[in-house]
């Protein structure tokens, strides 16, 4: 299966998107300069600790990157989540509306999904929640990886069987690896074919290091000071 994965994604010239998993608008900004980053996901544990408005953040981030952001609801009833759902969506073309796993989440997905409005379905601990979201709709699912492994389970094992089963039937739906706790994580849904990673920032910074760099730029720095000038 990895390999058919890798093929198709040659094949459409796909490249998976890496989002980053913050509302530290530093952070956003610093990573955004890089010129890696393609979307933005954000929680209402991540906003509160910003320790500024929900209006002020969304506002910024909106002019820092022009990609998918997703913004949460915070309704438990599929009619307060849809409400909601109207709303977010009217801020700005890019957001993308984050709906719980639960079965008033699916009634709202399925409604939202008639309007054009795009859903992102988070806290999605299995593959069957996966297959149900992308029935009702959803834009993307958000599989949590993070949360399983440390109960002990391999996320990352939940991701390939949605991968399978999204390309055995073709579904739109794309799948973000949320919860990412290190590097490896990310190489790894990379691997799988998975559409997004969503990160946090100290991760994406990971990424960039490596002891054999920094040892290559000094030896190269030192030698260069031998060159007569």
């Amino acid at each position: 299966m990895l390999i058919n994965n890798l093929l198709f994604s040659t094949f459409w010239g796909l490249v998976m998107k890496i989002f980053v998993d913050t509302a530290d608008l530093d952070e956003i900004r610093e990573l955004a300069s890089w010129g890696v980053i393609d979307g933005v996901t954000t929680n209402p544990t991540l906003i509160a600790k910003s320790g500024r408005s929900f209006k002020e953040i969304v506002d910024e981030i909106f002019k820092i990157v022009d990609g998918p952001i997703s913004l949460e609801v915070v309704g438990t009833t599929a009619e307060e989540m849809v409400k909601e759902a109207r709303q977010l969506a009217g801020i700005h073309r890019n957001v993308v509306v984050k709906i719980p796993m639960t079965a008033e989440g699916l009634k709202a997905v399925k409604t939202l999904s008639k309007e054009d409005v795009k859903t992102n379905v988070t806290l999605v601990f299995s593959a069957n929640q996966a297959l149900l979201a992308a029935k009702a709709g959803a834009t993307y699912v958000s599989p949590f990886i993070g949360r399983l492994d440390d109960m002990g389970h391999e996320g990352m094992q939940i991701v390939e069987e949605i991968v399978d089963i999204f390309g055995n039937y073709g579904f739109k739906t794309q799948i973000i690896v949320a919860s990412i706790r290190h590097p490896v994580h990310v190489v790894q849904a990379a691997r799988l074919g998975a559409d997004v990673a969503t990160i946090p920032p100290a991760v994406i910074k990971k990424m960039v290091k490596h002891s054999l760099t920094d040892v290559g730029i000094q030896r190269f720095l030192e030698d260069w000071k031998k060159v007569p000038k």
